[in-house]
């Protein structure tokens, strides 16, 4: 059963009718309220440069891990 999901508040305009692979390729920057600075940023400290490499960095995904253990619910 195919799943439908609206990123559309996660993405900047540009990327709102965008696949999950186009997503996933894009510049970080195609996340909403993303600057180019900040990508730029992201890049020259990270080495990320689309929004999978975002996702599957050890810091960040360590990050979440540890806010999810914590179980505070806080946003």
């Amino acid at each position: 059963m195919p799943v439908t999901v609206n990123l559309d508040s996660l993405l900047d305009k540009a990327y709102e009718s965008s696949s999950l692979q186009e997503i996933l390729d894009a510049p970080v920057a195609a996340l909403a309220g993303v600057s180019d600075a900040d990508a730029e940023a992201l890049q020259k400290a990270f080495n990320i440069k689309t929004v999978a490499d975002l996702g599957k960095n050890k810091y960040f995904q360590a990050a979440v891990a540890l806010y999810e253990l914590s179980g505070t619910g806080a946003k």
